[in-house]
């Protein structure tokens, strides 16, 4: 038995477990299939890792079972966070919607924190390390693992799989917690991207591609949940954080909204101009809200040509409907490459949600992303990462 624990995987969830289970004394190797440990968290939040949001509770968490998240947040708190890196010396510093980033460094920073800890600690990092299979053992399990084109085999008592989810492959992102929960008889939630792009393509495709390169602030709903943010207009379709967070509800073949004017009402507005300047374009009135290219597009759907004091009621319901109503039908979404999470995944059924340890096999345990716990944009899925090392690591 080489140590007290493998854990499988050296992301968020895995070097927090790894360091949290050096904090109590216990000895883990972790076996990493890049070369280097926690790749996503070097590229988080555009190379600046968002490391926690400070409004985190179990409502900005998609999953089969919606209260599973509340024991671990309540375990491991939004201020524990920040204390861990403060007083590590990365203290944060709010951007934007609550969330966190290091107030003097960047996403480097955090993972070199954790290399650091773990060394202190005394904890192996095994990087280029591919784990191919886990073998329960009468007592404890071996698991097999790829490095430099050899196989080996290493042994303990426990083993924890943090070994992520589908999304960038580019980045080694791996399906191997599905693939051998799926062997085991684990009940898999049905997986999907999330936090990702939408595409559009057939006869509204070039309507979106013209206005490639737009951003508007928006509300973004469907008939579950809206989110107000940014919406950027590319040529293939929609992006910005608003359409990344929708994404996550979105299911194929639905409709989303747009209203390109939140917290207000173009019909008022448009009455007023009526008195005070009728002879006013529809067009030059629509610009003072949206870009001129954006307005422009809008002829496709509205009178732009017309004075404000010529349109119709019928027009200035429709006029209502195209600002405040916006329907779009997304094709589909830019899959795992673009997107930065994963929706679904171990059924948290399968788990006990005070340690996270798996009801079926002793010993095992399953966090960060490749459990069916998902997070909004904006720092919730690290907080989920950070919460549930620390859990497991107190069971360890």
């Amino acid at each position: 038995m080489v140590a007290d624990a493998i854990i499988v995987g050296a992301g968020a969830c895995g070097l927090m477990c790894a360091v949290q289970a050096g904090y109590l004394g216990k000895k883990v190797l972790l076996l990493e299939k890049n070369k280097q440990p926690g790749a996503k968290i070097l590229i988080s939040g555009g190379g600046r890792c968002n490391y926690t949001n400070l409004f985190t509770t179990a409502e900005q968490f998609i999953s089969a079972n919606p209260h599973f998240i509340k024991y671990a947040l309540g375990r491991w708190t939004v201020e524990d966070t920040i204390s861990f890196f403060e007083l590590n010396g990365i203290p944060g510093a709010e951007k934007t919607l609550g969330q966190l980033f290091p107030a003097n460094g960047n996403a480097k920073d955090v993972v070199r924190l954790f290399t650091r800890l773990c060394a202190d600690f005394g904890q192996e990092i095994r990087c280029g390390a591919e784990v191919k299979d886990i073998r329960p053992l009468e007592q404890g399990f071996e698991v097999e693992y790829e490095k430099d084109g050899r196989l080996d085999t290493v042994s303990s008592p426990k083993v924890v799989i943090a070994s992520g989810g589908l999304p960038i492959p580019k980045m080694g992102a791996s399906d191997f917690a599905l693939r051998w929960g799926r062997k085991q008889a684990l009940k898999i939630v049905e997986t999907a991207p999330a936090l990702v792009p939408l595409t559009i393509t057939g006869k509204d495709e070039s309507w979106y591609a013209q206005l490639s390169g737009n951003s508007v602030f928006a509300s973004v709903g469907n008939e579950r949940i809206d989110f107000e943010e940014n919406v950027l207009f590319t040529h293939w379709g929609l992006s910005g954080p608003a359409v990344l967070q929708i994404s996550s509800y979105w299911r194929r073949g639905e409709t989303i909204s747009l209203n390109l004017l939140p917290g207000k009402d173009i019909v008022p507005l448009l009455e007023q101009e009526r008195k005070s300047n009728g002879g006013t374009l529809l067009a030059a009135f629509l610009q003072r809200f949206v870009t001129r290219r954006f307005s422009e597009a809008l002829g496709k759907f509205l009178p732009l040509s017309k004075t404000v004091a010529a349109l119709t009621k019928e027009e200035i319901n429709r006029v209502y409907d195209t600002i405040h109503r916006f329907t779009v039908k997304p094709a589909g979404d830019k899959g795992y490459d673009k997107a930065e999470v994963m929706r679904g995944g171990i059924d948290t059924n399968e788990l006990w949600p005070k340690t996270l340890a798996c009801r079926k096999i002793p010993g095992l345990y399953f966090g960060g992303e490749c459990v069916d716990v998902t997070g909004w944009l904006g720092g919730y899925n690290f907080q989920w990462a950070w919460a549930s090392g620390f859990l497991i690591a107190q069971d360890l």
